[in-house]
């Protein structure tokens, strides 16, 4: 991006304000994080990206920063998550922490492990790696003895600002922590007293059995969400945080978080609202990683990871946006390559909208930024080109102009999520394939074998003919027979693909080659 202009990409943007509202530091700190209590559906996805993408920000601008991904796994487990095998052993750990679950699917240690896993090998691939927290290792080493302790010493402070956003007062007998019992492991406990210094004494509510625990060294005790985040973004200094409407909204957990934060003597951090995203185009297909969401897995099966970023980078976070799986997949490629054609002065644009588009593209990139545009063939083609070999990815990219070996790699993929994309979601009328030796033949009358005839002449001259000549003795062939261009034009499909319509004919044809297309029109 050149020196004189400002970026306005709003990643830079939220960048220039961390600075200004947060001042020089030697290391910004920029969070995010989650329950791992199912899949890590794409809607949280946005979060990781958005932060991401603030974090590149900042270090474009040569700041240090520390990007961490919190994931919350000592939090209670409230429900049996669909599909996930032996549910009734599942809920015998009700109300337990999520990493005393076991993991039914036998892939990790617990179940909370196996949700964190998924992601963690996944997101690198979009150029994604934070340094992750891990809570309940946190708490149950009592990492967090102190932050607990300011929190009793302030509870009528902290209740004080929890009752602001209540229509009901908490109770007298409100606590701001909250303990899993010893004898049960369940959260089905109540605070009996406090010593005024580090113990806390409580009950078992299901067996009626009290004990007393020092927050120093007892691996049971934790902060309720709305005080567990604000003492967390004071331990780790963390200067941006976005959260989802859930949390944003008015009287939600970040209103009251930016109040309690004060408690500990920190700041909230700057943020901002992230809007949903809807899914299009999926049909009855689902997830069959937890039966209903759409998860990052199952998007890059039809996007390149640098067209997932484009996606998101191309959008401001307060923006609602569908991730489609219909033929507006052919549109958001289309959208992607134009952009990767304007950062590299292959096609004109005026200077404003050449800024923009480069710092989406710089942005959208994974690892470093490439040297050279993409093999520059349009979705739609490379989506015919693909069903003409039957999803052979090496004898499709053969049939190409000469390409440089990064370019070929980087087709590679596209076609891997083309050739997904065409077999699991296009739409029946887009899909084709060729005729097969063996195939019924379909019978023409007299009329019609004499303009495939006139047709067979054309395509053994067509690598020859200018593209306007080719077109015109195309419709000659029907024409000059008396034959409905339309109608002809269906008779040619079925010939081909067995269906009666389908790609553009004369590029389609020119796509096929030669050689395929006489193999097939002369066998009338």
């Amino acid at each position: 991006m050149s020196e004189q202009n400002v970026s306005t990409h709003w990643a830079d943007i939220y960048a220039d304000k961390i600075i200004r509202e947060k001042g020089e530091k030697e290391v910004y700190t920029c969070a995010s994080g989650i329950t791992p209590s199912g899949t890590v559906h794409i809607g949280n996805f946005r979060e990781i990206i958005s932060v991401e993408l603030v974090v590149r920000a900042l270090r474009a601008k040569g700041k240090k920063v520390r990007f961490i991904y919190s994931w919350d796994d000592y939090d209670v487990f409230r429900k049996v998550p669909k599909n996930m095998p032996q549910p009734e052993l599942l809920a015998t750990f009700l109300r337990k922490p999520i990493t005393l679950v076991p993991d039914t699917t036998g892939r990790a240690e617990n179940y909370a492990r196996a949700n964190e896993l998924d992601v963690e090998e996944i997101l690198p691939t979009v150029g994604v790696e934070p340094e992750y927290l891990y809570q309940a290792k946190r708490y149950r080493s009592s990492m967090y003895a102190q932050g607990m302790r300011t929190a009793l010493e302030k509870r009528d402070e902290i209740r004080a600002i929890l009752d602001e956003f209540r229509t009901e007062p908490l109770e007298a007998d409100w606590w701001p922590i909250s303990v899993f019992s010893s004898f049960t492991d369940k959260d089905t406990t109540t605070i009996l007293d406090w010593d005024g210094e580090w113990n806390v004494t409580y009950r078992d509510d299901e067996t009626g059995q009290t004990e007393t625990l020092d927050l120093r060294n007892t691996p049971y005790a934790k902060l309720p969400w709305r005080i567990d985040w604000p003492m967390r973004w004071a331990h780790e200094g963390v200067d941006f945080e976005p959260a989802g409407k859930d949390h944003h909204s008015e009287g939600g957990s970040f209103d009251t978080s930016k109040k309690v934060v004060t408690v500990f003597g920190a700041q909230p951090p700057v943020s901002f609202q992230y809007d949903f995203i809807s899914i299009k185009g999926r049909g009855g297909k689902i997830s069959s990683s937890s039966g209903e969401v759409i998860s990052l897995y199952d998007v890059l099966e039809v996007y390149t990871p640098e067209i997932t970023r484009f996606m998101f980078a191309g959008t401001r976070p307060n923006t609602e946006f569908a991730i489609s799986f219909d033929l507006d997949v052919l549109k958001i490629y289309e959208d992607y390559d134009t952009c990767e054609r304007i950062y590299f002065g292959l096609q004109e644009v005026n200077e404003k909208r050449r800024e923009k588009e480069r710092r989406i593209y710089e942005l959208s990139q994974v690892g470093e930024i490439p040297t050279e545009a993409c093999y520059q063939i349009p979705f739609r083609h490379l989506c015919n080109l693909l069903q003409l070999h039957e999803g052979d990815i090496e004898r499709a990219i053969s049939t190409l102009g000469e390409m440089t070996d990064s370019q070929k790699d980087r087709l590679r993929v596209r076609c891997k999520c083309a050739w997904n994309w065409i077999t699991t979601f296009a739409p029946e009328d887009f899909k084709y394939r060729l005729w097969h030796e063996g195939d019924p033949l379909v019978v023409l009358d007299e009329v019609q074998t004499k303009a495939i005839h006139d047709l067979i002449k054309v395509v053994e001259q067509m690598d020859e003919l200018e593209d306007k000549e080719y077109t015109t003795r195309l419709y000659d062939a029907a024409k000059l027979n008396g034959l409905d261009t339309g109608d002809f034009f269906k008779l040619v499909y079925t010939i081909m693909i067995g269906k009666d319509r389908g790609p553009k004919l004369g590029p389609f044809l020119q796509t096929c080659g030669k050689e395929k297309v006489l193999a097939i029109l002369t066998k009338y």
